[in-house]
């Protein structure tokens, strides 16, 4: 294999792209290995298909807020490569991007792949040699140098190394963790990884049943054995494994810490505007407007779109075929107070599989924050979900790819 490359790109996901690119935009002759057939094999799929690109908020010091400890860490990068350069950096090659709900950025095709072709078309354009169903198997080193990278039983050098494996989150995509097996094996310090931002698991049937359903308005309520715990409102999705969506996604490091001390079950309000006694009116002015119908028929007007067959489940006692002018006071109340607080039995974190963004990655103590180079081997370069650093879900980890990629490839 040829030795003349100055930089090498473990790595053909988001921050690997980037930082490719910005390596031969600067002359550098690059090389990108990628064990997929394919490069973007995970971004292709990020944001359902469409991609959230980033998180539109202006303010570095609020968007810095978003990745707690490391905020310090990440001034620097950030204020060589943030949310204007990355606007610019899509727009100008012909992907503009639009600031939809919750602050959240995608590109105006709504389609992931475009993100994908965007940054192909950027290592075109420098001239990137790439080597997709390459299968590195670690680093080779001579002191405070790497000296290579072990591929297929070669050995592949260069001046500079960029490492961009990503983390351990959809490992079908590619996304196993080597980088962070490599940098243990070269003596570095790296914290294991274990899902961050991730779906819960739920025992109840009818959440289940519910799978693909948004409740757009809810409040959920957290008890620890009986004890109210943790309260959560806004936007949560059924799956047919339990609650997923942003709200969910972004408390999941809370609700683990719940896990350990006991049995956590969950009272789901979807009518968290009306209290006890408004929803009851409610109810009893719909029951009222359609005594001779069906009950089945009239919890569809009366619950949220969807949910009707999931209260007559949790309320076996209710005939469903029984007319609303038979329906007594008291199964009123029980129907008023199931929409208050539907219970669910949480049993726990969904795995790797199912995780948005992986903990773990290399201690920020070895890596310098102005260049992504790592403090014990100056000629390599770590980057992206490799790092240790915690973020919530809505464009904070890609935001994180591009800067730190783009820092990398700047100075590699």
């Amino acid at each position: 294999m040829s030795s003349s490359y100055d930089v090498i790109v473990i790595g053909g996901g988001a921050s690997g792209l980037m930082a490719a690119g910005r390596a031969a935009e600067r002359g550098r002759r690059v090389v990108l290995l990628e064990k997929n057939s394919t490069l973007g094999k995970k971004l292709a799929i990020s944001g359902g298909g469409r991609c959230n690109i980033c998180h539109a908020e202006d303010d570095i010091h609020r968007l810095l807020g978003h990745y707690g400890p490391a905020n310090k860490f990440l001034y620097s990068s950030f204020s060589q490569f943030g949310l204007a350069e990355t606007f610019s950096f899509f727009s100008n090659r012909g992907l503009p991007l639009q600031v939809e709900t919750r602050n959240r950025v995608f590109p105006v095709s709504q389609k992931a792949t475009d993100v994908v072709t965007t940054l192909e078309r950027f290592l075109a354009s420098g001239n990137v040699e790439v080597r997709t169903r390459a299968t590195v198997q670690g680093f080779v080193r001579e002191g405070e140098r790497i000296t290579g990278v072990m591929i297929d039983g070669a050995v592949m050098t260069a001046a500079s190394y960029i490492l961009a494996t990503g983390g351990a989150s959809h490992p079908e995509t590619g996304s196993t963790g080597d980088g962070f097996t490599w940098l243990k094996d070269i003596g570095c310090q790296v914290k294991d990884p274990t899902p961050a931002v991730v779906p819960i698991a739920v025992a109840d049937e009818w959440v289940h049943r519910l799978s693909g359903l948004a409740i757009d308005q809810a409040k959920l309520v957290f008890l620890v054995d009986g004890q109210k715990s943790l309260k959560l409102a806004g936007r949560v999705l059924c799956t047919h494994f339990g609650l997923s969506g942003p709200l969910i996604l972004n408390s999941s490091a809370k609700i683990a810490e719940l896990l350990q001390e006991g049995e956590v079950t969950i009272q789901m309000d979807v009518f968290p505007s009306l209290d006890l006694g408004m929803l009851d009116k409610r109810v009893t002015a719909i029951f009222d407007d359609n005594k001779n119908r069906d009950v089945k028929n009239v919890l569809k007007v009366v619950a949220p779109t969807g949910m009707s067959a999931a209260v007559l489940l949790l309320l076996p006692s209710i005939d469903p075929d029984k007319k609303v002018h038979s329906i007594s006071k008291l199964e009123r109340k029980m129907i008023v107070n199931l929409l208050k607080a539907l219970p669910m039995t949480v049993t726990g974190l969904m795995g790797m599989d199912r995780a948005v963004i992986v903990d773990g990655g290399l201690s920020l103590d070895e890596i310098d924050g102005k260049t992504f180079r790592s403090r014990k081997y100056d000629n390599l370069f770590v980057t992206g979900d490799v790092l240790h650093i915690n973020r919530p879900s809505g464009g904070f980890s890609l935001q994180l790819c591009w800067t730190s990629g783009w820092v990398a490839g700047s100075n590699a």
